[in-house]
């Protein structure tokens, strides 16, 4: 993997670059469409490939527990077994690991934890989520990481951060041991919580081992919205220029412009697929709920200026007619819509930045979305 940076904004950190991926080109700053059990939920490959997305999420947690990473490895990998031809990252699992506090413990080596399905017993090492993803295949892989709750004091995050870093250098040997550096990266992963210095020690630390890229992790996970967006400006600055930057877990589209203009290059949520199964759409005014009377008589679409499929041929009076009687089709066409639309914003930033434009394409964008 390369990562090349292309141009700076002047008036913001925002960034135009490209990564190049053994199965081609992915142009940032870049929206990841979730795909957590090797499948976005209610759509095909071709229908997200028609959206030009060219990268997307598993998680390799799940796929571990089901099916298992060594029956996707002799189905082909990943890529054959989902029918999905484009770039892959696999996120450890790190984060559902530490989500499920009541079934999992935390040693100096990895993780002790019972599966949320079964109740069976495993353990995640840091080669052991290495092994896992290079089974699966994916170009980009995770290291396990012990992501804290918001509230946490100072003093466990420090300890958690510490033992992000030990893992960390213990998926770095992992991977220089099982894995093809030419077919596979593996990114590194900032923690700290919200404390400035443990930011700031962990970026050091994680940046000393010399990943080809680096996320931010352990934000938006509660804290406040400006809480966020300070600790992102600020992680940011400990980051070399020359790797890519990644916000795991974020997709509202305010959220993905402020932390653009923070000088964030990749972007990971399940968010947009999720809402368009309870029906709520992105709108260029907002995001509506299609359950609301309001839709019953609007026979046009949704989003009077979207182009996806859905807009072009459905009224938002059927998609609610949909939503209502509970039709599989209301997912499908909702999910279209919402991808849709963080593709079309990832590309006009991408655009602004290029035409040297961005901090008046993001005013304008969030003027209009939140009605200021």
């Amino acid at each position: 993997m390369t990562f090349a940076l292309k141009k700076t904004d002047a008036l913001s950190r925002a960034r135009l670059g490209s990564l190049v991926l053994p199965r081609g080109e992915v142009d940032t700053p870049v929206f990841m469409p979730v795909g957590t059990n090797a499948t976005v939920k209610s759509l095909r490959p071709d229908e997200i490939k028609a959206m030009e997305y060219r990268l997307i999420l598993s998680n390799a947690y799940h796929l571990y527990l089901r099916p298992g990473d060594r029956l996707i490895r002799d189905a082909g990998g990943l890529h054959d077994f989902m029918n999905w031809q484009g770039n892959i990252l696999t996120d450890s699992g790190g984060f559902q690991v530490f989500s499920l506090s009541e079934l999992r413990t935390v040693e100096e080596d990895g993780v002790r934890f019972r599966s949320h399905i079964d109740g069976s017993r495993h353990f995640f090492s840091p080669e052991k989520v290495v092994e896992i993803q290079r089974n699966l295949g994916s170009e980009i892989m995770m290291p396990i990481d012990e992501c804290t709750p918001g509230a946490t004091p100072h003093d466990r995050a420090a300890a958690a951060e510490e033992r992000t870093f030990c893992w960390a250098r213990g998926c770095r040997a992992a991977f220089e041991k099982l894995c093809d550096p030419e077919r596979q990266s593996l990114f590194g992963i900032v923690q700290g919580n919200v404390y400035n210095d443990l930011r700031e020690r962990s970026a050091k630390n994680i940046t000393s081992l010399d990943f080809p890229g680096y996320a931010i992790g352990g934000l938006s996970v509660g804290e406040r919205k400006d809480v966020m967006y300070s600790l992102i400006a600020f992680t940011v600055d400990f980051l070399p220029q020359d790797r890519p930057r990644y916000l795991m877990g974020v997709g509202e589209p305010t959220d993905l412009l402020e932390a653009v203009s923070r000088g964030i290059d990749m972007f990971d949520c399940v968010l947009p697929t999720r809402n368009a199964r309870n029906a709520s759409l992105f709108t260029r005014d907002g995001a509506v709920g299609l359950r609301n009377r309001r839709f019953m008589e609007q026979y046009s679409p949704v989003d009077p200026e979207c182009n996806c499929y859905t807009c072009i041929h459905y009224s938002a009076a059927y998609l609610r007619h949909l939503f209502r009687t509970k039709e599989i089709l209301a997912s499908v066409l909702s999910t279209i819509h919402n991808l849709h639309f963080l593709a079309e914003l990832m590309a006009g930033i991408r655009l602004s930045i290029k035409e040297e434009r961005f901090s008046l394409f993001k005013m304008s964008f969030l003027a209009r979305y939140l009605g200021e």
